[in-house]
Order: structure tokens, then sequence, then C-alpha cells
């Protein structure tokens, strides 16, 4: 599960409030569903959700421990800004079940971090880690960025050392992507700062030497952690398990179809309460879940086999221990050779890929042009 946030200022507490209802209301609506599984992970981020009171989350946690069959060592995550953490606040996650939490530093440069339009500074991030493990996190995630504007070898290695020094459970190291459109993409003189392609990778290398030398398996190709304590949640959309996404954007794989929310807030609350009427009514809660889907999802699509062998390779592949032959015939009744004995022949021959007798994985010159290997694990193009 994946309840997702966007950000507000500290000026509009009223249209917080309405948001979270809004949240309640959707979890509310999987009622008729919600008896059928089992609630493995809750994702409470896409934004800065420590900006809210602590009592909404609450709020929001007690609705999903109402509606569903949340599993008794379920990984609970929250995303935290290193400018919002607050020690009272996360004493009262942790009570309330909240066991892992995952901080969004990318970069130890203070410089850098100004550049990126980010409100925090290294110092903010230490004081932040510091009262998480003082408030009783025993598994704490730091996000950490490679390729950022003025960005070279020796300022990426002292990040990644300044971060490892203080020994968070998780590491995550994602390559910046100039989106189009973002205020990033408008900035000539920041995009010529960039490193070129060749750097990035060589940063790319250093990641995973400089992590490794201080206990930190990648197991995924930006992800790295001490031994058994892996993303589970994160894990779940590799390996192609479903999930519910909550709030706006926000995007779900459920019943066989994947679909995102709606984008605009005023709408999603109005249909919120609309629905939060309906359920106070003796209604057809499962005609409810159906009527408000039409009108809360968009980009609804069936996923066919086709699209799900697409998935469970492109996505498995991005693990370092790959994917299994064996599950995969399981899942689809067909070998993965029968599917797919071009691009796997092609690049195991090329020394891209690895395959044993029942595991299928990048070698690490192939996760360097993961990308472009993954792209020929597409049935229709």
């Amino acid at each position: 599960m994946y309840c997702d946030f966007l950000s507000f200022d500290n000026e509009t507490n009223t249209k917080k409030i309405q948001y979270v209802n809004a949240l309640m209301s959707e979890i509310r609506m999987y009622k008729p569903y919600a008896d059928r599984y089992s609630v493995k992970t809750i994702y409470i981020g896409g934004g800065t959700p420590t900006i809210l009171d602590e009592a909404l989350i609450m709020n929001i946690l007690n609705t999903i421990n109402h509606i569903f069959n949340v599993d008794r060592f379920a990984e609970i995550t929250i995303e935290a800004n290193p400018g919002t953490i607050k020690y009272m606040d996360l004493l009262s996650y942790r009570e309330h079940g909240i066991n892992r939490l995952s901080i969004g530093l990318q970069s130890a440069d203070d410089d850098m971090l100004r550049l990126l339009g980010r409100i925090h500074n290294f110092d903010e991030f230490e004081s932040g880690f510091d009262a998480a493990r003082r408030a009783g996190f025993k598994n704490i995630s730091v996000d950490v960025m490679s390729g950022l504007p003025g960005q070279d070898m020796h300022t990426l290695v002292d990040t990644l050392t300044r971060v490892t020094e203080m020994g968070p459970e998780h590491i995550s190291v994602y390559s910046l992507q100039v989106e189009e459109g973002t205020p990033l993409s408008k900035r000539p003189d920041i995009l010529d700062m960039l490193p070129d392609e060749n750097t990035d990778r060589s940063m790319y290398a250093m990641t995973k030497k400089v992590l490794k030398a201080s206990g930190y398996n990648r197991y995924e190709v930006s992800n790295y952690a001490k031994p058994g304590m892996e993303s589970r949640h994160n894990c779940v959309y590799w390996t192609g398990g479903q999930y519910i996404g909550i709030g706006i954007g926000a995007a779900s794989y459920f019943k066989g179809e994947r679909f995102t929310n709606i984008k605009n807030i005023d709408n999603y609350i109005e249909i919120c309460e609309d629905i939060r009427d309906e359920l106070t009514k003796e209604t057809d809660r499962v005609r409810l879940y159906d009527s408000a889907t039409t009108i809360l999802r968009e980009d609804v699509q069936t996923v066919y086999i086709e699209s799900r062998m697409e998935e469970f390779m492109y996505l498995g592949l991005r693990m370092t221990k790959g994917i299994s032959r064996e599950e995969f015939k399981e899942r689809f009744n067909r070998d993965v050779f029968e599917v797919y004995a071009e691009p796997l022949n092609k690049y195991s021959t090329d020394g891209y890929i690895i395959v044993d007798d029942n595991r299928i994985r990048l070698s690490d010159k192939g996760i360097d042009v993961s990308n472009y290997i993954l792209a020929d694990f597409i049935l229709d193009k």
C-alpha cells in the first residue's frame, strides 16, 4: 500500500485536513475487497508527509488498520525532508507502528542543495538523523543523487562517505534526470554544469565501490542495503506484486489493472466527500467502489499476460539477483527462453546477462547499460 502526498505550504491547514479526510474516505472505499488481502508494507510518501501534524498521519494509519488486514510485522515507512523532522513527531510515529524512515538528503554539499532548491542543509540532516535514532528508528534509508550540476567525483565520494559514517541501513543513489517542464529544465546555466555521460557512468561505478567497502550490498540498480535491510516495499514493485496507491496522482496495480488517481486536488476532495456521504448510507459497497473509481481514476489499463511478462523481466532484472526461471514458468506457463530467446541469447553471449540453472541476471557490465538491454524485453515494439 502506498499513500501519496503533495506538498503544502504552512498556510493551508484547512486544505490539509480536507485532503487527509479525503484520503481516509478513499481507503474506506476498498472495504469490499480488503479482507482478501494481507498488507505487508505501507509507504507514506510522494511529497513531504512529515509537514502534516502527526495526528493527521495517525488518523490515516488508524483507518488503514481498521479497513485492511495489516500484517503484524509489516514494514511501515514514512518519507521525511530533513527540514521537517521533529523529535516528538518521530516518537509518535514509532508508537503508532511506523518502523522505517526514508530521509531525502540528496547531497552533503550545502551549495549544491541550494542550487537544487532544497530547504535543508547537511547539519539539519545530521540533526534529523540523530533524532530518529533517539526516537528508536532502527531502519533508516537515505536518498542521495549523483550527476548533479557542478558535482564531481570528489563531492560525490564526500557525500557517500559522510552518509555511510552515520550508518543508515539503506541508501538509494539515483542519477539526476532533468524532466521537461521542471524549473531545472529552464535553467541553461545549470544544465551546462551537468556531468557528461562518461563521468556519470564513472560516478555510478564509484558509488558501488564506496558503498560496498562500507558494508552495503547493491540489490537493485540504484539501491544498496546492509544484509537483510532491503526495502520490502520497493521489492513489491520490482517483483510484480499488487499495490494500492491512495491520494492524488497515486499509481496502483490492483485486480489486474494499472491506474492512477486524478491529479486535481479540488476534484479529488469533492469526489471523496461524496464517497464519505455514501458510506454513511446503506449503500451497496461494491457498487459504490465501481461507480467512484470511474471518476477517481485515469489511465486505466488492463494488464494482459504479455505486459505482465514484460514487467516481470524488465523490473526483475533491475535487481541484482535477477529473475527466477522457475517462477516465470509458474506465473505464465511458458519457459522464459520460449518467449525471450533472442535477447537472452544475444546478451548472454556478449556477457551482459548471466544465465544459470534457475536464475537470469545482469552482469556488472550489463547493469552499466541496463536501460538499453531492458528495452529489448518489451514484446510489443
